[in-house]
């Protein structure tokens, strides 16, 4: 009985698909299946019954299934209290990370801590599609504004986010001083995220300003750039839209309210201390980052500022 199809058999069920857990352990479907026929005939024992589709655990697989986790577990402890032992940063860390922030941010970060600790590989996976720890990850980076309970997290640094537009626009459609004179503006909206994504804070309540979409993208490059462009007005992290407001291309508004700001965090299992290499990426990408992060230096942002 091999490890990596207990390995194999404890991802599927944890993702729910053959084809999902084949993406978390960056193999192929056919792989993934073969491994799982493995341990299947290892132990002489029917542990899903699947098809192309969908699976369904077998009585033998849930009987196996807290074993198999536990061992899938213990290994992994066991691999890391032996790097403890060596003082070694070395071996695979998996990391997943909201897409551009890891394009504009995470990337040249990493690859310096990479050049600093050679012994470590790194699969790091940009997607926004990630809101939970999969089986496949180490630790995952976040922007939101609540915890994940079951997971231990750490605070990296800061996201704010600020109303944005260029200077032709403004030339041409007037700057909106409070949150009601928005709604005569033309806006450029997130498409994931819903009516209500323009609320902020004033004073002691939460105000939400109706803005109809005159664009509305599943990209923050391309609000940026629309904003850039003259098209309207966007509401941005600042770690998206610093380097065009140190350009002019963009202005930032102060429309009477909070700063909107957001932690961001490194979330991991619960449990024993993180690995040596995770314990290390975490330091160095506090120290990179900084607080407040590097991109908001020399901006001042609109409203009063929570430090988060």
């Amino acid at each position: 009985m091999r490890l990596d199809g207990i390995i194999a058999f404890v991802t599927v069920v944890d993702c729910g698909s053959i084809n999902e857990a084949a993406r978390q352990l960056r193999l192929s479907k056919s792989t993934v299946s073969e491994r799982l026929s493995e341990l299947e005939h290892a132990l002489g024992a029917r542990l899903l019954n699947r098809n192309s589709r969908q699976f369904a655990l077998t009585e033998d697989g849930m009987a196996l299934l807290d074993r198999a986790r536990r061992i899938v577990a213990e290994t992994a402890e066991a691999r890391e209290d032996l790097a403890r032992r060596r003082g070694a940063v070395s071996g695979p860390l998996r990391i997943a990370v909201p897409r551009a922030f890891g394009d504009l941010h995470l990337g040249p970060i990493l690859y310096d801590f990479m050049s600093r600790h050679p012994d470590v590989t790194v699969t790091a996976d940009f997607d926004d599609r990630i809101s939970d720890l999969a089986p496949a990850f180490d630790a995952l980076v976040r922007i939101a504004p609540t915890p994940l309970p079951k997971l231990a997290v750490e605070h990296l640094t800061i996201s704010h986010r600020t109303l944005v537009a260029a200077p032709s626009y403004l030339d041409q459609h007037g700057r909106p001083e409070t949150v009601d004179q928005l709604e005569h503006h033309k806006a450029i909206h997130y498409m994931d995220r819903g009516p209500d994504d323009w609320s902020f804070k004033a004073e002691i309540e939460r105000v939400v300003a109706r803005v109809t979409p005159r664009l509305r993208v599943t990209s923050c490059y391309a609000m940026r750039d629309a904003a850039i462009a003259g098209l309207g007005i966007a509401w941005l992290p600042t770690f998206h839209s610093y380097q065009a407001i140190k350009a002019g291309t963009l202005d930032m508004l102060d429309i009477g309210v909070d700063a909107d700001v957001t932690p961001i965090t490194i979330a991991y299992q619960r449990g024993p201390a993180p690995s040596a290499r995770l314990r290390a990426l975490i330091d160095h990408l506090k120290h990179a980052f900084g607080h407040p992060p590097y991109w908001d230096d020399g901006l001042i942002i609109p409203g009063r500022v929570s430090n988060t």
